[in-house]
Formats: C-alpha cells, sequence, structure tokens
C-alpha cells in the first residue's frame, strides 16, 4: 500500500500530508484513518502506547466516542527527509457538554511508501466556553477559507 506524498518531504509535500492527515482526522473514521500508518506502527500519545493498527483504530474509536463534535487545525512546524513535525489544536466537548480545546505537538517518521510509522504526540488539555470556540465549521473537512493556526493566534 502506498500513500503520497513520498519521502522526501520539501515544503509543498509536507504541507500537503499535514493537510491530509487533517482532513482524515476530522473525518472521524477509525477504520479509514488507520490505514495511513504501517500495519506496525508505533504511537505515544500522551501517556498511552500503541502498537499497530489495530491499537489505533481502537483508540481512535474510543477518543471520538468521547470527543464529541471533534474539529482540528493541523499546522505544519518543520521537516526534513522521512519526518515532519506539526502543532494542533482541536476542540471537542463531553457527553456533559463540557468544552475543550486540546493543543499539542506531534513526530512523525514516515517510511519509504509514505505511511506513517512513527507518531509521538504530546497533547494539554484547556476547559473552555462554547461561546470561546474558535472552529465551528460543520462536521468534516476543516474549509479551505478557515483561518488556520497562526491566523487564528494560537
Amino acid at each position: 500500500m502506498q500513500r503520497p506524498p513520498f519521502p522526501p518531504f520539501n515544503e509543498e509535500t509536507a504541507t500537503q500530508k499535514v493537510r491530509m492527515a487533517e482532513d482524515a482526522w476530522n473525518g472521524r473514521d477509525p477504520s479509514k484513518v488507520a490505514l495511513a500508518y504501517t500495519p506496525d506502527s508505533t504511537w505515544r500519545n500522551r501517556a498511552e502506547f500503541l502498537d499497530g493498527r489495530a491499537e489505533i483504530e481502537a483508540f481512535l474509536t474510543r477518543k471520538w466516542n468521547r470527543e464529541l463534535d471533534y474539529r482540528l487545525i493541523k499546522e505544519l512546524w518543520t521537516f526534513g527527509g522521512n519526518r515532519i513535525a506539526v502543532r494542533f489544536a482541536y476542540e471537542h466537548h463531553d457527553d456533559s457538554g463540557n468544552w475543550f480545546r486540546a493543543y499539542g505537538n506531534e513526530n512523525w517518521e514516515f517510511d519509504e511508501n509514505g505511511l506513517m510509522r512513527r507518531r509521538i504526540a504530546s497533547i494539554n488539555d484547556l476547559p473552555i466556553a462554547e461561546s470561546d470556540r474558535k472552529f465551528r465549521w460543520p462536521s468534516g473537512r476543516r474549509p479551505d477559507d478557515h483561518p488556520g493556526l497562526s491566523d487564528l493566534g494560537l
């Protein structure tokens, strides 16, 4: 299986890879998102360690069952060779209606087929009021004209 663009990345292909990941995660389909990772991909997400697509899919299923009305923006931080670093923010609420904005950084490493074989994520959560939300597009892909993280001052 291949997932272009392939490393080594330049600014254009790294930016494209970041937007593709954002779009997939905003689609909230765990089985589809898991296909972007190698079968033996390893993750560190906060304090949780995952190995392989099955664990990634199970993790994403749990995540999106509890993080409701999830909206994510990713932004390229830097790149080199087969690695990309991104920063991101996402908003969601829990089943009690409490809203949160999560801020984080990810380090990604890709194989020659463009599949992510390693993901290291550090994330912090901030409770916010519903009125403080900044990500208000309809469920799914962020519209092209919606501001990114830097434009929003995040």
